[in-house]
């Protein structure tokens, strides 16, 4: 697994080129890395001005952005037994149902439909566990 290369070596690597040690290829080859990773580096450091790695560019762009988790909240309050099919196709989103399961989720929202009616006060109806019916296969269990 690749892992990105420290910024001590960004600097020295930058620093090298800054002094004119050699041409990309060469400072490449002398501090063991891809002639890619000199050109990207030089890149990076002329479009931002920063050399550290970018953790924040890497992987998979969500596509379920802050915009359409306020237009999924808005849906539910006005009608809350949505399916996520029908949000899907409400919000128009381009993504799979799990994806907006996983958002309604981390937005602390569910899908559990919660009764109407009041918490029945009496009681359980059975007070325990139901017995085992062994009365009839005693022979079945070993002498205490």
């Amino acid at each position: 697994m690749k892992r990105p290369i420290s910024l001590d070596l960004r600097q020295r690597i930058l620093a090298s080129y800054d002094q004119n040690e050699g041409n990309r290829e060469e400072i490449a080859q002398r501090f063991r890395v891809s002639l890619g990773m000199v050109k990207k580096l030089l890149q990076q450091r002329r479009q931002t001005g920063e050399i550290a790695c970018r953790y924040d560019r890497c992987g998979r762009k969500p596509k379920i952005v802050a915009g359409h988790r306020q237009q999924l909240r808005a849906l539910l309050s006005r009608k809350p037994d949505l399916t996520l099919e029908e949000l899907r196709r409400a919000a128009q989103l381009d993504c799979t149902i799990q994806a907006i399961h996983y958002v309604l989720e981390g937005m602390g929202l569910t899908y559990k439909k919660r009764r109407s009616a009041p918490v029945n006060k009496i009681g359980r109806t059975l007070p325990g566990r139901a017995g085992t019916g062994a009365g009839s296969n005693l022979r079945w269990t070993r002498p205490g």
